[in-house]
């Protein structure tokens, strides 16, 4: 096995940048808030050790890394996907089994209806939308909209700066939350709430 049999696709988006790999990492989603989080876990270990990163998940093919202070993705992107490179190559699972061993999937899962339930439909309500959680697979999380959120133009603003937000400031092991609604649909798409 060579370096460039490993692709890595760096997908940069403020001071996060996802790291979407061609073969998985670690079979479940693990949140490092801290550098003292990492310990055990050979490639946050590595990470940290990077000057710039301040946080990061690991889930399934999945990266998402956060840094702290000014500075260009590129040349820190570049020693992060080295760093990834070099872990998958060693052959010594990235993540340890206790950090492994976190919150299970159907814990994950109620740990984000009850955020849904408490906070974001309450919100969303008051335009006369709600989000719905269809599944969680790997960090990633899948909503549909529906009511007044469903074909709205600011609903892709609402998921990623609201409710991705919302969730991933909650629960650190949230990769991503992708929106499976057809905004398209519908007898009525633009909802306009009544009162």
């Amino acid at each position: 096995m060579t370096h460039s049999e490993i692709e890595i696709q760096a997908s940069p988006s403020g001071d996060r940048c996802k790291f979407a790999v061609d073969r998985p990492v670690s079979a479940k989603a693990v949140a490092f808030p801290t550098r003292e989080s990492a310990g055990g876990s050979p490639l946050a270990e590595a990470l940290f050790a990077l000057e710039g990163v301040s946080s990061l998940t690991i889930a399934g093919h999945t990266v998402v890394v956060t840094k702290s202070g000014p500075g260009d993705w590129p040349p820190l992107a570049r020693q992060i996907g080295a760093a990834i490179r070099a872990q998958l190559l060693s052959g010594i699972p990235a993540v340890s089994e206790a950090a492994s061993a976190s919150a299970s999937q159907e814990e994950l899962r109620a740990r984000i209806q009850k955020i849904l339930d408490s906070q974001i439909n309450p919100a969303i309500a008051a335009h006369g939308g709600s989000v719905e959680l269809l599944d969680v697979r790997e960090g990633v999380v899948f909503v549909q909209m529906s009511g007044g959120c469903q074909g709205c133009g600011s609903a892709n603003a609402t998921l990623k700066h609201g409710i991705e937000g919302i969730l991933r400031e909650e629960i650190p092991e949230i990769v991503e939350v992708l929106d499976t609604t057809d905004h398209a649909a519908g007898r009525n798409p633009y909802y306009a709430s009544a009162g």
